[in-house]
């Protein structure tokens, strides 16, 4: 019972703070000059949103995870890092920052998870004791590719109101689950922390959005979920431990690997922004902001308890909820005119004129 009141407490308190601290945000974000202008066609919004409600995910989650779990010099390790994390996208909403020198920094923060062991070891076991130096090398290089990895995936997919928010809050309560089932007590309110403060925000971004939550909370949530992923959460199953994580935050992943695979296809640069995305996809076809992010929701939520199956050994049913997944993706990235994806995307210039003068004739998509 007291476990359970003080997990049920971690996640009240970040999602409280964060509920009331939005409101403060939203107010706060054109003083310091933290709005977002629709200049392009990749705008989903007409009008001015304050872009600063990261600023409430951050002070939930971290409050959280400060007052209740750290005694375990891994949180603080995850807290630090979170800070710095946090401060760099807060940099970036303002100045716009470099690809290089957001990625440099992004690396630094890993590195700092790295130096309080959170790390993904079982990749050093594969080349015995005679190459420990090399397995340390592979260990190092896999756990900083995974955490900035999946602190950008988060990125890269907040392009709709509520849908970082909620895939990250999806991802976090699976992971919680997960890790309090397998005794992982610290990981489950770590995850909960974050889950209550993505929440907390979520009412006031859900389409329509009255507050983006930028770039330091779209880097603050995936970073956060990234680190505390491989703390460890399946016991006596290091595999497991790494492919729970990994198939929870299945949607955003394959979105941006074949995000990178469709940019290079084209010859653009990887970091250049697009409307290829599954959430543009689906807003394509007319489902309307709202409908498109549920549609997303359900999908995560599919993977999310395919890795709680799979963690349980529950294989076969696992296996059966990710076909299903599968095909939704399919049917989102095809049309009834193509049986496999279109790669080849139309100059992105070109189809900037194209939306230009599809707003200037008053076509607007109905949600």
């Amino acid at each position: 019972m007291y476990m359970y009141t003080k997990l049920g407490v971690a996640f009240l308190t970040a999602l409280i703070l964060s509920f009331i601290s939005t409101p403060i945000a939203i107010k706060l974000a054109p003083k310091i000059g933290a709005v977002d202008i629709p200049k392009d066609g990749r705008r989903m919004h007409s009008k001015p949103i304050p872009r600063f409600g990261g600023m409430a995910i951050f002070i939930g989650t971290t409050v959280s995870m400060i007052a209740f779990m750290t005694f375990d010099t891994r949180i603080i390790g995850v807290i630090i890092g979170g800070i710095l994390i946090y401060a760099l996208g807060v940099i970036d909403d303002l100045t716009n920052l470099p690809a290089k020198v957001k990625f440099g920094a992004q690396t630094m923060c890993a590195i700092i998870l790295y130096s309080f062991n959170i790390r993904i070891e079982f990749v050093s076991g594969f080349f015995g004791e005679g190459v420990s130096y090399f397995g340390d090398l592979v260990c190092f290089l896999v756990t900083i590719l995974w955490i900035v990895g999946i602190t950008n995936t988060v990125n890269l997919i907040d392009g709709l109101d509520g849908l970082a928010a909620g895939t990250a809050s999806i991802a976090s309560l699976c992971i919680a689950y997960v890790a309090y089932i397998h005794g992982m007590y610290l990981v489950a309110g770590a995850m909960l922390a974050v889950a209550g403060g993505a929440l907390g925000f979520l009412p006031f971004n859900f389409s329509p959005a009255k507050i983006f939550m930028g770039d330091g909370g779209s880097l603050f949530l995936g970073f956060t979920i990234a680190g505390l992923s491989i703390l460890g959460p399946v016991k006596g199953a290091t595999i497991i431990a790494v492919i729970v994580p990994l198939l929870v935050m299945g949607l955003p992943i394959f979105d941006t690997a074949f995000a990178i695979f469709r940019r290079i296809v084209n010859r653009r640069p990887i970091m250049e922004a697009d409307k290829g995305h599954l959430h543009h996809r689906l807003m394509d076809i007319g489902l309307g902001q709202r409908r498109t992010v549920l549609m997303l929701y359900g999908i995560s939520g599919i993977m999310g308890v395919g890795a709680v199956l799979i963690s349980r050994d529950l294989k076969v049913e696992a296996i059966g909820l990710f076909f299903i997944a599968l095909i939704y993706i399919y049917v989102f990235l095809t049309d009834a005119t193509h049986k496999m994806p279109q790669i080849k995307a139309v100059n992105i210039a070109e189809d900037e004129k194209r939306l230009a003068k599809e707003e200037k004739k008053g076509k607007k998509i109905v949600d």
